[in-house]
């Protein structure tokens, strides 16, 4: 990877960390061969050349590599975070320092300093919007809506010295936006469902190539690696109970289960409830596997999905932690007004005590896998960051043509990166032949 040696406006931890940001940066590079064939076509090609691009993601390694491809096809680029405990500070100083990309995110941020880094993306006033949990999407809609009071207060206090025309030309100049995860596509759609949504979105997740391979195997790998840095307790022979059994789910539940675990899966969709059964886990509610389980693991994208009720009837040192995006899964505020603490017992490890019981929560709730790890391996993210730069290039190709709702990236860009990792694995696959072609795009051919 070349860098060009500048630096951008930015606020992150210490630039100083730059060189060990470079070398994590290009250890991730090397899984990424799909991304590096992407990257080396848009620098011949230049697809997003003159546009701007601000993006709210994780700042991990693989994010800057995905950051530096955008930059070769062109684009103007501002980062911030989309998680306050998920940067890597020395992968933020790298990207400041050697490409010259604006880069709002320090780890452990606390929540004024997460707006104002939401507000210094939203201040670039970019072309295209890329966002892991729609948190860009969504501060841009309150400003189209006029709901300023529903805007964190560095936001809306930069919104208040806007002029009414340079509010509305913030969203009008949007090409579209992009979302990586589930979270965020359930927002966006609401809003779609609502009528209000501004500009055209790429639900990226949607892509085969990205939820069934990012969501299962990367989170099935990242979640059980955070649990373990974590705690460092043994997973052979304990319980464990899976809240979710969506694509994130079910990787999380295979994994574990290969670590030696015994898996309960709580479920509210009862088609996913018999798959998880046919699949050989135990499946309850939630109020009969607190009282069995040793480890409690969220990943459902909703809200409250852990309560004291089921704390209260959990054994004496339970451990419970979320691996969905956003920290709701675990009513951490109803735990703190019935439980003494937190009390840090180890790094990302809170002791709360409830009626004289011992619950330990992680990573204070949000996604483990970023706070305590780090993150999906660079090979799962290689299809996903993939799937996001050529969404951009999608949107631009498409502007103007597409409506103001959701939408999927055509199969043919799917079958695409799916073709050019089985390339990169030294996989091949059989091709058909003309007869089988002719056969299946018959109706008169039988037995």
């Amino acid at each position: 990877m070349t860098a060009i040696k500048t630096e951008a406006a930015h606020d992150v931890k210490d630039l100083a960390l730059a060189g060990e940001g470079r070398r994590r940066t290009e250890w991730a590079e090397l899984s990424m061969p799909v991304l590096r064939q992407i990257r080396a076509r848009f620098a011949k090609e230049q697809p997003l050349k003159g546009r701007k691009l601000a993006a709210c993601l994780h700042v991990t390694a693989e994010t800057a590599n995905l950051a530096v491809t955008l930059k070769a096809g062109g684009a103007e680029v501002a980062l911030c975070a989309s998680n306050p405990l998920s940067t890597q500070d020395d992968v933020a100083a790298h990207l400041v320092k050697d490409h010259g990309i604006q880069v709002y995110a320090i780890r452990g941020e606390d929540n004024e300093s997460y707006y104002r880094h939401i507000q210094a993306a939203l201040a670039f006033e970019s072309d295209i919007t890329m966002d892991d949990g729609a948190d860009l999407v969504s501060a841009l809609h309150m400003i189209a809506l006029d709901r300023l009071d529903d805007l964190a207060p560095p936001v809306r206090k930069w919104v208040e010295k806007l002029s009414k025309a340079d509010r509305q030309r913030v969203v009008t100049r949007l090409l579209g936006s992009t979302e990586e995860t589930t979270t965020g596509v359930i927002r966006l759609k609401a809003m779609a469902k609502q009528g209000i949504l501004q500009f055209p979105v790429i639900a990226v997740n949607d892509s085969l190539t990205k939820h069934m391979f990012d969501n299962r195997y990367g989170t099935g790998q990242s979640t059980v690696d955070g649990i373990q840095r974590a705690t460092n307790m043994l997973i052979a022979g304990s319980t464990v109970v899976v809240a979710g059994y969506g694509w994130c789910g079910r990787g999380f539940a295979s994994r574990i289960r290969g670590a030696g675990a015994n898996v309960i899966v709580t479920e509210i969709d009862p088609l996913k409830a018999l798959e998880a059964q046919m699949d050989g886990f135990w499946v309850m509610p939630m109020a009969e596997a607190a009282k069995i389980g040793d480890f409690f693991v969220t990943l459902t994208g909703n809200t409250s999905v852990v309560r004291v009720e089921h704390m209260k009837a959990m054994k004496d040192g339970a451990v419970i932690c979320n691996s969905g995006h956003f920290n709701v899964e675990i009513d951490l505020d109803a735990l703190a007004k019935a439980a003494k603490g937190p009390r840090a017992v180890r790094d990302f490890v809170d002791e709360w005590v409830l009626d004289g019981k011992r619950i330990f929560i992680l990573g204070e709730g949000r996604l483990i896998n970023l706070a305590a790890a780090e993150g999906h391996p660079a090979s799962v993210m290689d299809m996903s960051f993939a799937n996001q730069s050529l969404a951009a290039e999608h949107l631009v190709k498409q502007a103007g043509k597409l409506s103001k709702a959701v939408h999927k990236l055509p199969d043919a860009i799917d079958e695409h990166v799916a073709a050019i990792k089985l390339q990169a694995m030294g996989t091949h696959i059989d091709q058909l032949t003309p007869a089988q072609v002719k056969y299946l795009a018959s109706w008169d051919e039988g037995t």
